[in-house]
């Protein structure tokens, strides 16, 4: 066996008998997340507003040889996010891995923003990363373990056009991710970010037209000219890319690796 397949093997292997929260997990990353921890042995929770898609992906894992939990949950309301974090771990009996994923993107120039669009986005994107890590903090902190993961962004480091009131909440979850560090650190609980560049997941395809609109230039030119400018080869990153990478957080045994920013973007944003 070469060093790389045993190393992909370890890492199928690692999760044993975890239990993963993964909100907005019925679609995108979020679901390629989930796959991916299922894979690696961990029983999930696919936390989403669309409980008839989370329970696909539920089947879907259950037809994989997996286990899973279809979750309702809005990240906004601290009820939801309780009563959710509850029924997961009163089915799989503890919380190891909690990934705070679930988002929305909004495209506008910042003086076309209407507050209410504005402070949509910071609901969904920080305080539904504050919720739900309150609430898993409620079982990892007594079980002293625990792996929670921010799904930041290279706008957790980076500015562009269009973008402001994302680009603030991205920066600020690295902010809620370090203070986390080093407060979950006498509980054995870590904490993390993966900041992506440009997937081609929904959420960036509705961007594209969007873009192009607004700055007056052709879709390929956003493509090409905004999003993938500053790659080193022009290509987007993956979703298998950014699942492997949770997976390997979420196994990473020791506080050697925590408040620390990840980031998966072919050189876009480099650190």
């Amino acid at each position: 066996m070469s060093d790389h397949t045993q190393v992909a093997t370890q890492l199928q292997t690692s999760l044993q008998n975890k239990v993963a929260l993964v909100t907005g997990s019925a679609s995108g990353l979020g679901k390629a997340m989930a796959l991916a921890f299922a894979k690696a042995g961990a029983a999930v929770g696919i936390a989403d507003l669309d409980l008839e898609k989370a329970q696909s992906t539920v089947d879907l894992i259950a037809n994989q040889g997996g286990q899973a939990l279809a979750i309702e949950m809005d990240v906004t309301d601290e009820s939801s996010v309780n009563q959710g974090t509850e029924a997961l771990v009163q089915k799989f009996g503890r919380l190891d891995i909690l990934v705070a994923n679930a988002g929305i993107q909004i495209v506008k120039r910042l003086e076309k923003f209407s507050h209410e669009d504005w402070k949509k986005m910071l609901a969904i994107h920080l305080d539904g990363a504050f919720l739900c890590t309150k609430a898993a903090l409620k079982y990892m902190y007594p079980q002293r373990s625990g792996s929670v993961i921010y799904m930041g962004s290279v706008h957790s480091h980076e500015a562009s056009k269009l973008k402001a009131p994302y680009v603030t909440a991205k920066h600020g979850l690295l902010g809620l991710a370090r203070v986390l560090a080093k407060e979950g650190a006498e509980y054995g609980v870590r904490s993390n970010v993966i900041c992506p560049g440009f997937v081609r997941t929904p959420l960036v395809e509705k961007q594209i037209p969007e873009q192009a609109a607004d700055l007056g230039i052709s879709e390929q030119e956003v493509i090409e000219d905004v999003m993938l400018k500053d790659t080193v080869d022009k290509e987007f990153t993956t979703i298998e890319d950014i699942a492997q990478t949770a997976v390997y957080l979420a196994a990473f045994p020791t506080n050697a690796l925590t408040g620390q920013s990840i980031v998966v973007s072919h050189g876009w944003f480099m650190q």
